[in-house]
């Protein structure tokens, strides 16, 4: 068995340690191998060295969180463990897509983000298509915030087509755009966690980030722009061809669609799965496919997008075998 001792210096302890010891019991238990006690400004770990060597790397990112932020939560500890089946090396800070405000840390935490993001890396349109929960828009909004940040692009439009889950635009109150805040609030959620009040509304105000409905994209030539199509299973096939047809140069597109919650007329096809089938073969576009497993969620939404899933497949093959009927009589 190996010991290492790590003296803190010049750091605030509680918050460091975490209430309780909160935060070293977190890490603690991600390393059942090893023993972590921790004494005054000293923190001991005990064990083989392949862990002690991974238990301190994560000590150093945590100490270079709380002199950059100046706190730090159970979350973020969270952050910079095991990401589900990677090994730390490949999931630590390297990882981070973005830094957000009050110290956030956001990257991909599960194998299927951790594509898309490589994904987006790789090609200029990207398709991120998973059930409610997987952090697709979430991923989606990240990179695209990191890329104006890093001035790979000088602008973000984020746009999603109004259509109606179930519920009558037209009796909301106010005006079309006060209408149309509540379809683009998951959007603005993300930017809030993100990019900093101030900077978010100048943003906002010189259309640096731009936030509209898909019908305000017709006639234009996105250029220079990270631009995300998100809810795009609720696009018909003329609203996805003309959103695609709109990408300039130096443009990064992502779009975001769930295909088993499509809000439109019983007859009206969705053009997410046609744009699907019709570019399967075009090369420089990535499809990457999000699944339950990627839900970070509470952990029932995880047993319910299973259900609704089964559900579906289920009502796929009926479909499919009531046509094979109709067409060998």
């Amino acid at each position: 068995m190996v010991e290492k001792v790590i003296t803190l210096e010049n750091v605030p302890l509680t918050e460091f340690l975490g209430e309780a010891n909160e935060n070293i019991r977190q890490i603690a238990a991600a390393f059942p191998q090893s023993k972590i006690i921790s004494r005054g400004n000293e923190i001991r770990i005990q064990g083989g060295a392949p862990e002690i060597l991974r238990i301190n790397d994560v000590l150093n990112l945590l100490l270079e969180h709380i002199d950059r932020f100046g706190h730090i939560t159970p979350e973020n500890v969270k952050d910079y463990l095991d990401v589900e089946g990677v090994p730390f090396e490949e999931a630590h800070r390297d990882q981070v897509i973005v830094f957000g405000n009050k110290g956030l840390v956001i990257k991909p935490k599960s194998a299927n983000q951790r594509k898309l993001v490589e994904s987006s890396m790789k090609n200029d349109l990207v398709f991120a298509l998973g059930p409610a929960g997987t952090g697709k828009t979430y991923i989606a909004v990240a990179l695209a915030v990191r890329a104006l940040k890093n001035r790979e692009v000088k602008r973000i439009i984020i746009t999603r087509p109004a259509v109606e889950a179930g519920e009558n635009l037209g009796f909301l109150p106010g005006d079309l755009q006060e209408k149309l805040d509540p379809y683009l609030r998951p959007i603005y959620d993300a930017l809030q966690d993100m990019v900093p009040p101030e900077k978010l509304k100048y943003y906002q105000e010189t259309r640096v980030i731009e936030i509209a409905p898909l019908a305000y994209m017709r006639g234009r030539t996105l250029h220079d722009a990270f631009v995300l199509l998100d809810e795009a299973q609720n696009t018909t096939s003329e609203q996805i061809k003309m959103f695609l047809t709109r990408m300039g140069p130096n443009s990064k597109v992502m779009i975001t669609g769930d295909q088993t919650q499509v809000d439109l007329p019983v007859r009206q096809k969705s053009g997410l799965s046609e744009a699907l089938k019709i570019l399967k073969d075009v090369k420089g576009i990535g499809i990457v496919n999000l699944s339950g497993k990627d839900v970070i969620r509470h952990r029932l939404v995880k047993s319910i997008i299973e259900a609704y899933e089964k559900d579906h497949y289920q009502r796929e093959q009926e479909k499919n075998e009531s046509a094979s009927r109709k067409n060998n009589p």
